[in-house]
């Protein structure tokens, strides 16, 4: 994937809730990135290029090491991202099978796989060899300035959200009904780490009754924070990245990046471009924002050693109450 992705790749996001409740918890509630359970260097990526891919050579980096995913540049144009956890290997097996579909659909550039890594004697988990990409993480951009790419957004998330195959993976925890993340919000909101609940909740009581999604299940990205997002100089969309909890299901939990990536105005640029594209209804964008408050409490609730998504928390929940 996308070798910047030091912030995508620590995924304080609640896609997976067994990856949440693994993490390191302290005393205080708050939740810190987990320790690896392999530790990954430049020597270990090497031996294993030498041994599966000897034709792909270059200067090797460490440039993310996150909560799933160790990344390493390869020279200048590619990228090796290996698992450090084993809950991650189910995410590194969809994307190595599905990228390849979900790039046919849409017209923004996607880590699709140029080779694919197998286990061996010194690593025991499937790996992956992606371009990179180029681009600055919007979660970088002051929000203010993200509006830049509200309509490319709208574009990329209504070419990806069409019916999947039977066969597409499913996610216990995105792209599912609201009244089965619940739980786990209401928890949240009672845990005392979450600021302004006494407001989240009334809110969350009120979305969460909204109409279900009734149609097919469609593709959907599954985490769409602006980490995951890739912008170009002039502040356009150059890249989507992280594509670990693709997954067939309700579009509305994409649609939560209304929410999670831009103000006010540009949510509604943002909205009208998918209304023009006939790609949201009334009751999908309304998903939209219980999906944004049920992921921004997540973050805000797991962020305690990450300043970027802590931010990425902080904006959601203000304008999710805006």
């Amino acid at each position: 994937m996308r070798c910047r992705q030091v912030h995508a790749a620590q995924r304080y996001t609640n896609a997976g809730y067994r990856r949440y409740r693994s993490a390191a918890l302290e005393d205080n509630g708050t939740v810190h990135m987990p320790a690896a359970e392999l530790e990954i260097d430049e020597t270990l990526v090497a031996e294993l290029l030498r041994q599966q891919h000897p034709d792909l050579t270059g200067s090797l980096r460490l440039v993310a090491n996150g909560w799933d995913n160790a990344i390493f540049r390869l020279g200048d144009d590619l990228c090796v991202r290996l698992p450090r956890r084993q809950v991650a290997v189910e995410l590194t097996v969809h994307e190595q099978r599905w990228m390849p579909v979900v790039a046919e659909l849409v017209r923004v550039p996607v880590p699709v796989p140029v080779r694919v890594g197998v286990p061996s004697d010194t690593y025991p988990w499937p790996w992956t060899v992606n371009a990179w990409l180029p681009g600055r993480a919007a979660v970088e951009v002051p929000a203010a300035q993200r509006g830049a790419f509200a309509v490319d957004l709208a574009g990329f998330m209504a070419d990806l959200h069409q019916p999947a195959p039977p066969d597409a993976p499913r996610s216990p925890v995105r792209g599912v009904p609201l009244t089965d993340r619940a739980p786990a919000v209401e928890q949240r909101l009672d845990s005392g780490l979450i600021p302004h609940s006494g407001q989240l909740r009334p809110l969350w009581t009120e979305l969460v009754a909204t109409p279900r999604w009734e149609g097919p299940p469609l593709w959907i990205h599954g985490d769409p924070h602006p980490a995951n997002f890739l912008v170009d100089e002039a502040g356009r969309l150059a890249a989507v990245i992280d594509f670990g909890d693709v997954n067939a299901g309700d579009p509305a939990t994409d649609l939560a990046a209304g929410w999670m990536v831009f103000d006010a105005e540009a949510r509604d640029v943002f909205h009208a471009e998918l209304v023009r594209r006939d790609a949201v209804d009334e009751a999908t964008w309304a998903r939209a924002k219980g999906w944004a408050l049920n992921i921004g409490t997540a973050l805000a609730a797991a962020s305690a050693d990450n300043p970027a998504m802590a931010s990425v928390a902080a904006h959601t929940i203000a304008e999710v109450l805006r």
